[in-house]
């Protein structure tokens, strides 16, 4: 077998099982009026911050994370970075922090250059389209930490309002499995036995 088939051979059993989860989000047409909200949340560019009153609760929480963090992941930001942002960005959108948590594991096993065979990008595996949908192709770069939590964020968020609270079928949208269980099981599933959190709960719509 040739060199080159051996290799890919390598390249592809190493990709973590979550790969297979990568978010798959379908276009469609939004209201002028859910793109005009969704570009302006978009747009914000406020530095990121913990969005928790009580400094130490805030320091409590992200060394507490840190701990459940894969080995060596996030691979570019340090862990500090990535759970503030994460926090900043769950926060902002009205999510449970430790819900993103689950779906960037599940979405892109903590790989922030991963990139899935539809094309979905970076940490939430967020599809292309919706940077020209909501945002500026020319500034937002979906492989840039807090672009892709914004996006993802605001895009879950989305899904969830649009299916009136109901976490299963909003996840379940955003993978673009609608009608099926098992990415939302799953995400569910990890949020629960590795990312529970003090008073963590399932959102609701707002």
């Amino acid at each position: 077998m040739k060199r080159a088939h051996l290799f890919l051979i390598f390249i592809f059993a190493s990709i973590p099982a979550a790969q297979i989860y990568a978010g798959t989000q379908a276009e469609e047409k939004l209201s002028a009026s859910v793109v005009a909200l969704m570009s302006k949340q978009v747009s914000d560019r406020a530095p990121p911050r913990i969005m928790i009153e009580n400094r130490a609760e805030a320091e409590r929480w992200i060394a507490e994370m840190s701990t459940r963090l894969p080995a060596g992941k996030p691979q570019v930001e340090t862990a500090r970075e990535f759970l503030t942002s994460v926090h900043y960005e769950a926060v902002r959108a009205g999510l449970d922090p430790q819900l993103v948590l689950a779906v960037v594991q599940y979405e892109s096993a903590f790989r922030k250059y991963a990139v899935s065979i539809a094309g979905a990008r970076g940490y939430m595996q967020v599809m292309p389209f919706w940077v020209k949908l909501i945002g500026d192709p020319d500034v937002h770069n979906l492989f840039h930490l807090r672009t892709n939590l914004r996006y993802g964020c605001l895009i879950l968020r989305h899904y969830l309002d649009r299916e009136n609270g109901d976490v299963a079928r909003a996840l379940a949208r955003y993978n673009g499995s609608l009608g099926r269980s098992e990415y939302s099981d799953g995400v569910l599933n990890v949020m629960a036995k590795r990312w529970s959190y003090g008073n963590s709960t399932i959102i609701e719509a707002r």
